[in-house]
């Protein structure tokens, strides 16, 4: 056997774990998560019961707050640059791809097939459980914030400069201040017109590419070491959430909230492992790969955020080509929206309509049916999907100030949302890529520890085979 017939081995084991003080399982970054969710959760409920209100919080509210604020503003700050460099970069390796076409079509298709399953059994539960009858909460709601209607949505496709960005300037007590915003579904449009166009002008482009690759890099490993701090900003967020929001709130809401979790349970747990195993693949083994990214999606509230490591799940712990991952997770976590999208804004609707006392009729139905299979990219990874439901809403007639009644619990059920379009954005890659051939099955049935999720640079090259199986996730 010639030098040249060997294949190197690129290892991915930690070298900071070797040698640590600390078991195994302490470094388990699940362990640290689910840790976190529950000190949070006792810190919450201390600052709630001391007396720590939204508009006048105490110490330990106040701190938590800036905590989870802090970190939640970390992550929107990497997501102009993450979206642009990595939408393009995915389009660029679709040329290592073969059939590109098809994959992209078949991605899409099974993007809209299980975002449809999940609306109908949105759908299915507003009608059965009645969330909005007989709440207790009087009509006087108002909603003055963002809106969505079909105009809206198609023109907002156009952006109106190169970075999609907006800048909004308001006035109070005499001193001026402008706050930049961005439109996530500008960017993606702007990315695949650019990445297109780099395809096509071909060797001309190389340099840009290149130069593309490694700002994504660069972007990764800014956002792998916010990944990193994750435990930390799940303290914050859960403790906040349970200091403003508490139980009080989610008792008049709580059928509603109720409902929603047993539509995000439905998907994640009984459609999700029924598709997987409809195509010859270990449940279990899903589970144990795509879970660190589903725990990380449910305390940012970011696809957008998580898409780093919902990518690398999808391509060391699925399988997924690389070339074909780097393509697919990052189209997901724009337009993949099965939580925030489809069965949110399901019940949503049927809440609304049955409180105020609208009777909704098969047409209504389908178009909340559509709605939600062709709107997701509305909601544009970014945490949250109040335009979305405003988007619904506004097709079916129904009030916006529908949408105010619900704001008070948003953050706390957009943390199950995400973590199903998280959990969804690496199935359906796992399933097209299986459908075409082309999953390392071997990959996907390796036996997984409980490492934390290593970045590319921590790496040895001194590691077998083996534990290179071992490692990923």
């Amino acid at each position: 056997m010639t030098i040249e017939s060997v294949e190197p081995v690129t290892s991915v084991i930690p070298v900071s774990t070797r040698g640590s003080r600390f078991p195994k399982w302490v470094r388990s970054f699940g362990v640290q998560i689910i840790a976190a969710l529950i000190i949070g959760l006792g810190l919450g409920l201390v600052a709630k019961y001391t007396g720590s209100t939204e508009a006048n919080p105490n110490g330990l509210g106040a701190t938590l707050k800036i905590i989870g604020s802090s970190y939640v503003s970390l992550l929107q700050a990497a997501v102009v640059p993450l979206i642009f460099t990595a939408v393009v970069s995915s389009i660029a390796n679709l040329r290592e791809v073969s059939n590109a076409a098809k994959l992209a079509w078949n991605t899409l298709l099974w993007f809209a097939i299980t975002a449809l399953i999940a609306v109908l059994i949105g759908i299915g539960l507003g009608v059965l459980v009645r969330p909005g009858a007989g709440t207790g909460i009087t009509e006087n709601a108002e909603y003055s914030g963002k809106t969505g209607d079909w105009w809206a949505f198609l023109t907002g496709l156009f952006p109106k400069n190169f970075l999609g960005l907006g800048a909004n300037t308001s006035v109070v007590d005499g001193v001026a201040s402008t706050s930049v915003s961005f439109n996530v579904l500008q960017i993606l449009v702007i990315a695949i017109v650019v990445g297109i166009a780099a395809l096509k002008v071909g060797k001309a482009a190389e340099p840009f590419l290149n130069l593309n690759a490694s700002a994504l890099a660069v972007i990764q490993k800014v956002l792998w070491w916010i990944i990193r701090v994750a435990p930390l900003g799940t303290i914050g967020l859960i403790g906040n959430a349970v200091a403003v929001y508490g139980w009080d709130t989610m008792g008049s809401l709580g059928k509603f909230a109720v409902t929603i979790y047993i539509g995000l349970i439905l998907v994640l747990f009984v459609v999700y492992p029924v598709l997987i195993k409809s195509h010859g693949l270990s449940v279990k083994q899903y589970y144990s790969g795509v879970w660190p990214a589903v725990q990380l999606g449910f305390v940012s509230r970011s696809s957008i955020g998580t898409l780093p490591l919902t990518q690398r799940v999808t391509e060391r712990s699925m399988g997924v080509p690389r070339g074909y991952a780097s393509f697919a997770v990052p189209l997901g976590a724009t337009t993949k929206m099965d939580g925030c999208a489809a069965i949110y804004p399901a019940v949503a609707a049927i809440f609304v309509a049955q409180f105020f006392g609208i009777q909704l009729d098969l047409t209504q139905y389908l178009l909340i049916v559509l709605v939600s299979v062709l709107g997701s990219a509305a909601t544009a990874g970014t945490t949250g999907a109040v335009v979305m439901l405003t988007l619904t809403l506004s097709t079916l007639g129904l009030p916006l100030a529908g949408v105010g009644l619900l704001l008070a619990i948003d953050p706390l059920i957009d943390m199950g949302r995400t973590a199903v379009n998280v959990a969804g954005q690496a199935l359906v890659p796992t399933i097209v890529a299986k459908r075409q051939g082309i999953l390392d099955e071997t990959l996907y049935n390796a036996p997984r520890t409980s490492q934390p999720f290593t970045d590319d640079s921590d790496v040895s090259i001194e590691s077998t085979p083996t534990e290179l199986a071992d490692s990923r996730v």
